[in-house]
């Protein structure tokens, strides 16, 4: 129960910080594509921040060198791929339905709750283990 408390709250962490980027990248960039920038500023930094949480306080796993990390790192890229493409589903969902900054982000965090669901299971089976 702990585990699933201390996931739950790197999740809102990682979700916040997705949030926060993306409100700091449509106030810096307002061109073309300027809702696709954002979401995908938010979604890079939400993923640096996730990836530090979980492979340090969730897995602990600790990789041998920056060639492993880097590697881990790829691998924990490809399996958010799915979830990925859930939590923008679900922003750019809102966004078209609702059009409004709040309802965008509402959706926003209902996808990332939804992808960090899977995304855990995905990384305790695929990801985060020690392979002989």
């Amino acid at each position: 129960m702990y585990l699933a408390f201390k996931y739950a709250v790197f999740a809102a962490i990682a979700t916040v910080v997705n949030i926060v980027s993306q409100d700091m990248a449509t106030r810096i960039y307002t061109g073309v594509f300027w809702l696709y920038v954002s979401i995908g500023f938010g979604t890079l930094t939400g993923l640096l921040v996730k990836y530090f949480l979980d492979k340090k306080y969730i897995f602990s796993y600790l990789t041998m060198n920056m060639l492993e990390d880097g590697q881990i790192f790829v691998l924990y890229s490809i399996m958010g791929i799915s979830t990925t493409i859930i939590f923008w589903g679900a922003e750019l969902g809102f966004e078209f339905l609702f059009g409004t900054k709040g309802m965008r982000y509402l959706g926003g965090v209902i996808g990332l709750c939804l992808g960090y669901w899977m995304k855990y299971n995905l990384d305790k089976r695929f990801v985060f283990v020690r392979r002989t």
